[in-house]
């Protein structure tokens, strides 16, 4: 399990007292701009994103910054899917014009602490800022114990269901699946002609693998043995995760395609009735909460194979800054003020991202504690997420570009193309071995 343990509920949740495609000569050449007194901000979010929420946190954040402080940050929003699996990004940075603060997931980490491209942000932080970020957030933004990228949340997945769509099918809280079996049964109970039963992710990416490694895990499987240095895919777990991705769509109970942003998208999918269930993540909660609050739904732990344990992936993005940017040191002071201060302000701006403008679990402590004494796990469905499917959960890995495709090919030949799941795993284990056995980098973990 990419050699992490997943968390246990003290580790994730503690209540408050009383309540690649870039090469790394490519990073190297981005040059430094002429205005260092202004700071540019890339991010998916604000000013112009949606939900508002998070938008209007975002503005926020630049003005509380720009209201004291000589150098300026300066927001450019790009839409979702254009920065998440475009080129956009890459692109800048290969021409010399990356922004100097970002936000990247773990999948994505490797590509750019390789490319020389990532701040250390360490001599920002002082061991007591350091110390309230939860055990194991910081794992895969760190490297040879220096802090490259702050996570701003962690994120579990989960098995989201209409209440509505189990109703007219005549099925209960007691029929949502809890194995992969009862998982394409039930899907094709609720596969109607203007409904599919489930949903999946089925565009490649770092996304869609992030949400396979937990079916991965659940039968002890691992893209990498213990020690990193091979490939663990040729093996009976990964085939039969990769198998489950490939029936739920050939059984017609998953579509090929998904709507709107993507499979992290509940609004499109879940609550406008194009899906009756769906594997996505805890921002999912506060997206329903805010576009189509009288969507009445339920949260399950993912399902499991036989003799199969629970599990689940942790991801959530961080901010990271551009070593190669016009004002290096200042965007790492930045990001280490926006996600680090131990201040009332500080604990409180991370409060109200993690359980106001978005719903997910904090990655500090003081934040956990502050969100607690608000009362935001202490019911619902943001419970169940708390006490019952993070503590099963293990931090998305970071892998090097070149590894995350051997993967996603893989996956994506079985889900779409109906390829052999065991001929598909041997030849992307191959490749893996091939790819390790000259890479130098990170660890990777």
């Amino acid at each position: 399990m990419s050699g992490a343990r997943p968390w246990s509920r003290r580790a994730v949740f503690r209540a408050a007292a009383g309540a690649g495609a870039l090469a790394t000569s490519a990073l190297a050449g981005c040059a430094p701009s002429r205005d260092p007194g202004e700071i540019t901000f890339w991010n998916f979010y604000g000013p112009n994103g949606t939900p508002k929420s998070q938008a209007d946190w975002f503005v926020k954040l630049a003005d509380d910054w720009n209201a004291s402080h000589q150098v300026k940050v300066r927001l450019r929003y790009i839409p979702p899917q254009e920065y998440q699996t475009g080129p956009t990004l890459q692109t800048a940075f290969s021409a010399g014009a990356g922004p100097d603060v970002f936000l990247i997931s773990p999948g994505d980490f490797l590509r750019y602490y390789n490319g020389g491209a990532l701040v250390d942000l360490t001599p920002h932080l002082s061991e007591q800022a350091r110390a309230d970020f939860l055990p194991g957030v910081l794992g895969t933004r760190t490297v040879e114990n220096r802090v490259y990228g702050l996570p701003m949340e962690i994120e579990p997945l989960a098995l989201l269901y209409s209440e509505q769509a189990f109703e007219k099918a005549r099925l209960s809280e007691a029929d949502v699946p809890k194995t992969w079996e009862q998982l394409l049964d039930v899907g094709r109970k609720l596969t109607t002609p203007d409904q599919f039963g489930m949903l999946l992710e089925t565009a490649p990416g770092y996304y869609q693998n992030f949400t396979w490694y937990p079916f991965l895990w659940m039968g002890g499987g691992s893209v990498l043995s213990a020690d990193q240095r091979s490939s663990a895919l040729d093996a009976a777990a990964p085939r039969a995760a990769m198998k489950l991705w490939q029936d739920a769509v050939t059984t017609g109970a998953a579509p090929r395609r998904v709507r709107g942003k993507g499979a992290n998208d509940s609004i499109s999918n879940l609550a406008q009735g194009y899906a009756a269930m769906q594997q996505i993540g805890i921002w999912a909660v506060a997206e329903i909460a805010q576009q189509q609050p009288d969507f009445r739904y339920g949260v399950a732990p993912l399902p499991v194979p036989p003799g199969g344990k629970p599990a689940t992936a942790l991801g959530g993005w961080a901010m990271v800054a551009n070593a190669k940017g016009r004002n290096p040191q200042a965007a790492a002071e930045f990001v280490a003020w926006a996600l680090a201060s131990l201040d009332d302000a500080g604990v409180e701006r991370c409060r109200q991202w993690n359980t106001v403008a978005k719903t997910n679990l904090p990655a500090r402590a003081s934040v956990r504690d502050a969100a607690a004494a608000h009362g935001a796990f202490a019911s619902g469905v943001m419970r169940t997420f708390a006490d019952v499917i993070a503590p099963t959960g293990t931090p998305e890995p970071r892998y090097p570009p070149e590894l995350y495709r051997a993967v996603s090919d893989a996956l994506q030949s079985c889900q779409l193309d109906g390829a052999n799941p065991a001929e598909v795993t041997a030849a992307a284990s191959d490749q893996i071995n091939t790819f390790l056995s000259r890479y130098e980098g990170a660890a990777i973990q």
